[in-house]
This record gives C-alpha cells, sequence and structure tokens, in this order.
C-alpha cells in the first residue's frame, strides 16, 4: 500500500491511514529489523509501513 503515484504528500495531512503517524520507539533484533527490511523493500514500502500493516493484519484494522 503506497501512495499512488504522481500524489504529492503534504506535511500534515495523512496519506495511507486516517491519521497521522508519530515517532515511535520499538526494539527489535538485527533478524527481526533485516527482514522487515527485505519485506518491506519487495513491497516498495518503509519498514515502517510494513510494520504498521503487520500490526493493523493482526488486529484486524
Amino acid at each position: 500500500m503506497s501512495a499512488k503515484k504522481g500524489i504529492k504528500r503534504i506535511k500534515n495531512q495523512p496519506v495511507l491511514h486516517e491519521e497521522l503517524k508519530k515517532c515511535r520507539g520499538i526494539y527489535l533484533t538485527d533478524t527481526a529489523w533485516k527482514v522487515a527490511q527485505e519485506k518491506a523493500k519487495n513491497l516498495n514500502i518503509s519498514a515502517s509501513e510494513y510494520v504498521e500493516q503487520l500490526i493493523r493484519e493482526c488486529h484486524g484494522s
């Protein structure tokens, strides 16, 4: 799920979700982080968005 090509992102305006993201901190092993980065790269999204999607899928949102 990425913003459609050609759509300009505007500061303080959500693009992919109904709300803005905020900076958070989580601890991951190097292995988990590398896997998240690889999976995200294959989906053409950021690791942050990959984690967001995983959590939303598990939660059913």
